[in-house]
């Protein structure tokens, strides 16, 4: 399956069925007065997050929604049905734009979350609505109010707990592959990795999720490369594991020049937790291997680690480091707040209980 972590669609909702205006003709019965009934109510656009979905795909096959308009009211005091709602269907960690690309409508974080996108519209009322002590015949209805109709951008966030960054060939995906069973391609060339990867992966019966993202190389945040728009999708992890290839010359610059393309990326990535690692050590010996950790713990200000997903040296010794600071942060976290949402929005919480919102 192709990834894709950003679609434009359009939807609509459906407009209300008009009011109807009809008279009681009946054998036998004099003044029998107005009798028309009121339209149905047009279909919402709900937009909902499912399990099981990775990537948005589906909307590169499909870009309109529309829901359906309600019936018109009838004769007899007959209500017209209203129309059919039309659900997107997301993965969890989407987040839905305006047009403008800037104006976030929501953010959909927990499975089974839902969201009313475009309200449809309301039912005008029939005749008999209208009937009172001085005007008992009416010959007016009102008709339907029309549905919303916008266009918005989805764009995809996947949820994981740690995040992989480095440059190409720094070994983040042999890391991936070694710890879980993911299988991302590997090839001894740059930028293997076109898309993010999750796996998940376990260390003392704690599983936590990691995702592998392209590599960073200097200028990606002017588009260089593949750029650095993949870097979205560890904007929610709880701590970031650097690696840098033993194989590179300068491992300080290499470990800079991430880190420059993390700052100029911005949403507070240079802010989260930071493991550093120096990879693929199997192919130094212990003088150079000493060496460049030296330079390394310098350019970063702290000890990094040394690990082989080869050899499996060290690569236990960073899963637990991982787990600690994902544990921490998750003692730490606060509950989240339900967002409130307008009239007739609906969320599902955590428990799986529904909360209607005012």
């Amino acid at each position: 399956m192709k990834f894709l972590d950003e679609a434009k669609v359009y939807i609509k909702s459906g407009d209300g069925g008009g009011g109807s205006v009809s008279f009681r003709r009946e054998k036998f019965i004099e003044f029998g007065g107005p009798d028309g009934g009121d339209g149905g109510r047009g279909g919402d656009v709900w937009v909902e997050t499912v399990n099981g979905l990775n990537t948005l795909i589906d909307f590169r096959f499909q870009q309109h929604f529309k829901a359906t308009i309600g019936t018109h009211g009838m004769g007899r005091n007959r209500t017209g049905a209203n129309g059919s709602d039309v659900t997107l269907k997301v993965p969890v960690g989407t987040q839905i734009f305006e047009e403008d690309q800037e104006t976030l409508i929501c953010d959909l974080t927990v499975e089974g979350q839902r969201y009313c996108l475009a309200h449809g519209g309301n039912g005008g009322f029939g005749n008999a609505h209208f009937k009172t002590s001085t005007n008992q015949a009416p010959d007016w209805a009102n008709p339907g109010l029309p549905g919303e109709e916008k266009t918005i951008w989805l764009r995809l966030k996947l949820i994981a707990d740690a995040g992989l960054v480095g440059m190409p060939n720094a070994g983040k995906s042999t890391f991936l592959a070694s710890v879980t069973r993911a299988r991302p391609k590997i090839a001894n060339y740059p930028f293997t990795t076109l898309h993010p990867n999750l796996g998940v992966a376990t260390i003392d019966e704690r599983e936590f999720i990691l995702a592998d993202i392209p590599g960073l190389i200097e200028g990606a945040h002017e588009g260089v490369g593949i750029g650095d728009r993949f870097l979205g999708h560890v904007e929610r992890t709880r701590v970031l594991l650097h690696l840098i290839s033993a194989q590179e010359e300068k491992v300080g610059k290499a470990y800079k020049t991430v880190k420059h393309e993390l700052e100029a990326y911005g949403n507070d990535l240079t802010d989260k937790a930071e493991i550093v690692a120096l990879s693929q050590i199997d192919v130094l010996d212990d003088a150079e291997l000493k060496k460049k950790t030296k330079e390394l713990a310098k350019a970063c200000g702290k000890t990094p680690f040394q690990i082989s997903a080869v050899t499996g040296k060290g690569m236990t010794e960073v899963l637990r480091a991982l787990r600690d600071i994902i544990v921490e942060a998750n003692t730490e976290e606060k509950p989240a707040k339900v967002p409130k949402l307008r009239h007739r929005d609906m969320v599902v919480t955590d428990e799986g209980e529904d909360d209607d919102q005012p």
